[in-house]
């Protein structure tokens, strides 16, 4: 590999360009909060992007990172924008995908009926880690981050959200 191509940020093998950014951070900070997020029965998508940057602005950050961790089995985190069509789109995605009326082991052991509300949340996943650059998140226009509960019942979901970066 040429050292100089990538910390010049030029071309390298295979297309790929990798910019350096260079930061000296003597004054790190990290921060942690809990979201509470009321959710009607799932699919159920809640967008929570202008709670996270109000915390990013409200913290001074303006380089770093915020992570989010959806906590319960049944709940996932996942970037989209967030509107009506699309978000329709997502929601028949996700019930085609473990749909309610199939057969799932968790409920012949459970019967509790949410079977499917864990496997749609496991294949979404729990986490999202976002870029911070110039105090806001490093997010595409119409790209906002959304929690949703996959369960088959309304709930209250916690989100723990951490916020690690230099601050102004």
């Amino acid at each position: 590999m040429n050292t100089q191509a990538y910390r010049e940020g030029r071309a390298l093998p295979l297309g790929v360009v990798i910019q350096i950014r260079e930061h000296a951070m003597p004054e790190i900070q990290m921060y942690s909060e809990t979201l509470r997020v009321s959710m009607g029965t799932g699919p159920d998508i809640a967008n929570i992007h202008d709670l996270l940057e109000k915390m990013v602005r409200d913290r001074g950050i303006e380089t770093g990172v915020l992570h989010v961790f959806a906590v319960g089995s049944t709940a996932s985190l996942t970037t989209i924008e967030f509107e009506p069509g699309v978000l329709a789109d997502l929601k028949r995605a996700i019930e085609n995908i473990a749909p309610p009326g199939a057969v799932y082991e968790h409920e012949r052991a459970w019967h509790d009926g949410n079977g499917h509300s864990h496997v749609q949340a496991a294949l979404l996943g729990p986490s999202l880690g976002v870029p911070i650059r110039n105090g806001s998140l490093a997010t595409g226009t119409w790209q906002q981050v959304v929690l949703i509960n996959h369960d088959v019942h309304p709930r209250e979901r916690r989100v723990e959200v951490s916020i690690i970066g230099r601050a102004r």
